[in-house]
């Protein structure tokens, strides 16, 4: 639990405030259905995706692997916020206690900053299955698998704490009104009463650093993987991995793009993009992934989706039996 630390001569307030999405009121009840719906498809999928790979042992190739982990993660990053959100938006409980709104924040960078390196690994693995398929177990083992998992995890970790530390560490005893749906760094660090430069600036060199170099790295692997399929003979073949890798490269485009645009607006300055657009792009980033990924990289896959319909399939026969 990270416990920030405060001049004890300056009176904080005990709670924050979270506005949700200022300006779109009418439709909180709207989106209060939207999120449950996203929420309840991005638990259900992912879980499943979890425990199918986790009990079945044909599927320890590392493209699950990497599959189980992501899932995970997008479980922890959507319950981060959605319940939350889910709150403001259908029965107006906007109040989040200090450490509550903390650690909210500390993971959610955190997730992300995992998510994006998870991507990266995902593309690396197909790029070794289609382009150097013969070498794919030599190049794949296991230790190495758990040594990109370990790094990229590690990496989260590293990066993000120095982030929450700075921002703990900041006297506030003003506003305690968050202007977002939830504890997103800028619009908490703009309620400090000391200079949050130097928060903001880790924030932005870190995201920019950590998010530029993945894409990059998952852009190159696509692009040679794109030339391995247009030489392939079989035309069948070609659309079935362009379909594949249409897919993978719109679900992350969904993730990169609204939480680099919302970053780069919220430093540059709110009055280039209404608020309300600010915090929508903010938020999709965080939910429509997780609710997404579950369809587009486990049911899509003929493995995971043939062991998800036995494992149901099993389940339901052993209900009917037991009342039976």
């Amino acid at each position: 639990m990270l416990v920030p630390l405060y001049n004890h001569t300056v009176e904080t307030p005990a709670a924050f405030f979270l506005v949700g999405i200022p300006g779109l009121q009418s439709s909180y009840l709207w989106l209060a259905i939207s999120l449950s719906a996203m929420y309840t498809i991005a638990l259900l999928g992912n879980t499943l995706i979890v425990t199918v790979i986790y009990l079945d042992s044909t599927l320890q190739e590392p493209m699950y692997c990497f599959l189980c982990v992501l899932a995970a993660v997008d479980l922890v990053m959507a319950s981060s916020v959605v319940p939350k959100m889910v709150s403001i938006f259908s029965s107006g409980h906007s109040s989040i206690s200090f450490n509550a709104c903390f650690t909210q924040m500390y993971f959610v960078h955190t997730t992300t900053a995992v998510e994006t390196g998870l991507l990266l690994a995902m593309a690396f693995d197909r790029y070794v299955a289609i382009c150097k398929p013969l070498h794919y177990q030599r190049i794949l083992t296991p230790q190495v698998m758990l040594g990109m998992i370990v790094a990229i995890v590690s990496r989260a970790f590293i990066s993000m704490t120095p982030l929450s530390w700075m921002l703990t560490h900041l006297p506030f005893c003003g506003s305690n009104v968050v202007l977002h749906s939830y504890c997103e760094h800028m619009a908490v660090a703009k309620l400090a009463c000391a200079d949050s430069m130097p928060s903001s600036l880790y924030s932005l060199i870190a995201s920019s650093i950590i998010v530029g170099s993945d894409v990059a790295f998952i852009a190159a692997s696509y692009n040679l993987i794109l030339k391995a399929v247009f030489g392939l003979s079989s035309k069948n073949a070609r659309w079935k991995a362009l379909s594949t890798c249409g897919s993978h490269v719109g679900v992350m485009a969904l993730f990169y793009l609204p939480g680099l645009v919302s970053i780069y607006i919220a430093w540059l300055g709110q009055d280039m993009v209404p608020l309300h657009i600010q915090v929508l792009l903010a938020d999709m980033y965080l939910i429509i992934p997780p609710t997404l990924n579950p369809i587009i990289y486990g049911l899509r896959t003929k493995q995971i989706r043939e062991r998800i319909w036995g494992l149901l399939t099993c389940c339901l026969l052993d209900h009917f039996s037991q009342n039976s």
